[in-house]
């Protein structure tokens, strides 16, 4: 079992930059894919970003490959998404997710964090 817990997330004008963290929990995060997903109110939970288990092999949603990026280190369990260039429209609450395989599709995911809310004003 693993756990996830993100970090900082808030409130950013157009343009800025944030950087989000996912501490995980246990002794098997280096074996799982990890992914960041966010929703917007009324909108279903959508693929951002996720990285391979040894950090190898990355993949973006196109709305964000020359904005976003995603790193992990294994030695700190952790992932990292950094965001620059904030748009309103990457208003969202940010989740991090483990799983065995790199795939877009979150019902593929086995471990959630509970999110950060991430808002960018205009």
């Amino acid at each position: 079992q693993a756990q996830l817990a993100e970090s900082g997330g808030g409130l950013v004008q157009a343009g800025g930059s944030l950087r989000l963290s996912c501490a995980a929990s246990g002794r098997t995060f280096g074996t799982y894919a990890m992914a960041w997903f966010r929703q917007a109110p009324g909108k279903e939970r959508e693929f951002v970003a996720g990285i391979s288990s040894n950090g190898d092999f990355t993949v973006r949603r196109d709305s964000v490959k020359d904005r976003f990026t995603i790193a992990r280190d294994n030695a700190k369990n952790t992932v990292y998404l950094q965001m620059n260039s904030l748009e309103p429209g990457d208003t969202a609450v940010y989740y991090c997710a483990g799983g065995d395989v790199l795939v877009t599709d979150p019902s593929r995911y086995r471990y959630w964090g509970q999110g950060t809310q991430v808002t960018v004003s205009s």
